[in-house]
């Protein structure tokens, strides 16, 4: 059974300088590389791994589980990271010119930000997001009331 201490390190990547060591945390990593993602033009949303998506999208926000649950999942090592992205993109976009958007984003943002050399970014786009499908809303009736 592994220690807390060599469970941290497993999620974590060590950066050393004459002044002492910086842990990063693998989801400090992910939060990076999902805020990257949002900021390319044609991403509608990230998408959730795995099953019970808008459940985990909760569970993740009131219980902090893993980056996986927010549509990004990143492995770190010790200069190196990997990313893996799930996305909706706006219907009529170019998918690989936001793909390479995203690439050189992530990577720009996670070299810029933690030192890692970005080895490989994959997206898969799972759903195409049509803005005319959004309902709008009509304003709600005030009923009057039942009695004075």
């Amino acid at each position: 059974m592994a220690k807390d201490s060599d469970k941290n390190e497993l999620q974590t990547t060590v950066l050393q300088s004459d002044m002492g060591k910086t842990h990063i945390h693998r989801e400090v990593v992910a939060k990076i590389a999902g805020l990257a993602v949002r900021e390319v033009e044609g991403v509608h949303s990230l998408v959730p791994f795995g099953t019970g998506q808008r459940i985990s999208s909760l569970a993740y926000s009131v219980s902090g589980n893993d980056m996986k649950d927010l549509g990004v999942v990143v492995e770190v090592g010790e200069f190196e990271a990997a990313v893996d992205v799930r996305i909706i993109t706006a219907y009529g976009v170019s998918i690989p010119e936001v793909a390479r958007a995203i690439q050189n984003n992530v990577s720009s943002r996670i070299k810029t930000m933690t030192g890692l050399k970005v080895k490989e970014i994959n997206i898969e786009v799972v759903d195409l997001y049509f803005a005319q499908d959004e309902k709008v809303k009509e304003p709600e009736l005030v009923a009057e009331p039942r009695v004075r």
